[in-house]
């Protein structure tokens, strides 16, 4: 596995939000709630993206990589599990010291990154417990 690979996709988004830190400051909140997209529905209803709701949608895709890249075992998983539980960590005190972050779209991310903590593990977990008993 290569080190590329072994990179969390949601460190993307630790990324993408410090970058809109550094350009917009304390202004990123109202920069995650201006409107990205706008349409109206067959029902009449009009459906507005903000880019905070991109990101979060964009969150869960990547999310489902990162749980098949999880049902993967080999000694480099490993290293892949302590670097996402860094960036879960590095979302986590960004979330609590960072003014312009602390907003729901970077909880929501937070919390994706938690899950994808927890998901690697188990898969780990179950994965080797399987491979015991098989051989025992």
């Amino acid at each position: 596995m290569s080190l590329l690979a072994s990179i969390p996709l949601l460190s993307i988004h630790l990324v993408i939000f410090n970058l809109m830190l550094l350009v917009n400051g304390a202004e990123t909140a109202a920069v995650l709630s201006s409107p990205m997209f706008s349409g109206t529905l067959f029902s009449g209803a009009v459906f507005t993206l903000t880019i905070g709701d991109f990101l979060v949608i964009l969150g869960v895709i990547l999310l489902y990589f990162e749980l098949l890249k999880s049902t993967r075992f080999s000694t480099a998983s490993t290293v892949e599990h302590m670097v996402s539980m860094l960036v879960f960590i590095i979302f986590l005190i960004e979330f609590i010291t960072v003014k312009g972050l602390g907003n729901a779209s970077f909880l929501v991310i937070t919390l994706l990154s938690l899950i994808d903590v927890l998901s690697g593990f188990t898969v780990s977990i179950s994965t080797a417990r399987r491979d015991i008993d098989i051989s025992a």
